[in-house]
């Protein structure tokens, strides 16, 4: 592993404090969740001084609240030698889409490299796509490449492969995003489809690194996708598809949201959703990029900005 900046007594209590996250309760008496958590420490600068909050330091330094420092430590330890980066709210190198979402992660794992200005859209719709929505995902995508703007999705079958493989194809800059943890791969047979999309961009995980896939998982690897992305394309989905999750949320962070008319037409909630402010609806590829363009014309493409190193 390779960390983005932050010293190791930073990320042991920033880990600490994910741990022991049952244990910090909030002012309802519940658990404090993890974006409470990345907000309060990125407010502060210090993981640390959140920490010593929670656990006051003992005569010697920071109290180990019952061996979670030392966990942590353990767990930095065997990450050092791993295949991915650790990026936290503490760093230069977080995303800084994401820092304005409510959601926000408070620890990214990566392989390939993320852009902290990444200029990005997101592309996404249903595992069981139609031959039709394939096409419309991949020539959205080949269309985002031409505007040299980052294609974000999951991983999954369906939309979001079709929309990596034509992004890859066009020489583009494809950004997956997992619902697992990063050294999970799902579904299996997408294994090669991981590894390009990381060597040509990176593929971005918010969950600890053996994570299987689980029903709560994929949500809020939706937040994170809509949160990252300058906008959201939907391209295909059902009356139950996770992409309708992707579609709200991105309502709620004030991000541009493109309906395909397929997806109107299927749909009671895309129904209810495109009377909405920053909702648009397209009925064709020509006017899904024209929309794209609108919503992106006031940042300047070309200095979009390289790819910022999480470590040296």
């Amino acid at each position: 592993m390779r960390d983005a900046g932050a010293g190791r007594e930073e990320l042991a209590a920033l880990l600490a404090l994910l741990e022991e996250r049952p244990a910090l309760r909030d002012e309802r008496g519940g658990s404090t969740s993890w974006s409470t958590i990345a907000s309060e420490v990125s407010l502060r600068g210090s993981a640390v001084a959140v920490w010593e909050s929670v656990q006051p330091p003992a005569l010697d330094g920071m109290d180990r609240g019952g061996g979670a420092l030392d966990r942590a430590g353990d767990l930095l330890a065997e990450w050092r030698v791993a295949d991915f980066q650790l990026v936290t709210v503490l760093d230069a190198a977080y995303p800084l889409a994401l820092r304005g979402i409510h959601q926000m992660p408070p620890i990214l794992f990566v392989k390939g490299r993320l852009r902290a200005n990444e200029l990005g859209v997101s592309v996404v719709g249903s595992r069981r796509a139609s031959a039709r929505g394939l096409s419309i995902a991949s020539n959205v995508a080949v269309g985002l490449v031409q505007l040299g703007i980052s294609v974000i999705s999951g991983l999954a079958t369906g939309i979001d492969t079709a929309a990596h493989r034509a992004c890859l194809g066009a020489g583009g800059r494809p950004i997956g995003v997992l619902g697992t943890g990063i050294n999970r791969v799902y579904p299996p047979e997408n294994h090669d489809l991981h590894r390009q999309v990381a060597a040509r961009g990176a593929v971005v995980s918010q969950f600890m690194p053996h994570t299987p896939p689980q029903k709560h998982t994929f949500p809020m690897r939706n937040a994170t996708m809509s949160g990252l992305g300058r906008a959201s394309v939907i391209v295909e989905a059902g009356e139950y598809s996770g992409t309708r999750i992707q579609a709200r949320v991105g309502v709620e962070h004030g991000r541009p949201v493109i309906l395909t008319d397929r997806v109107v037409a299927a749909t009671r909630w895309a129904r209810e959703l495109q009377h909405r402010p920053g909702v648009y609806v397209a009925g064709s590829t020509a006017d899904l990029m024209g929309i794209v363009e609108e919503v992106v014309r006031d940042v300047d493409v070309g200095a979009a900005g390289a790819a910022l190193p999480v470590s040296e």
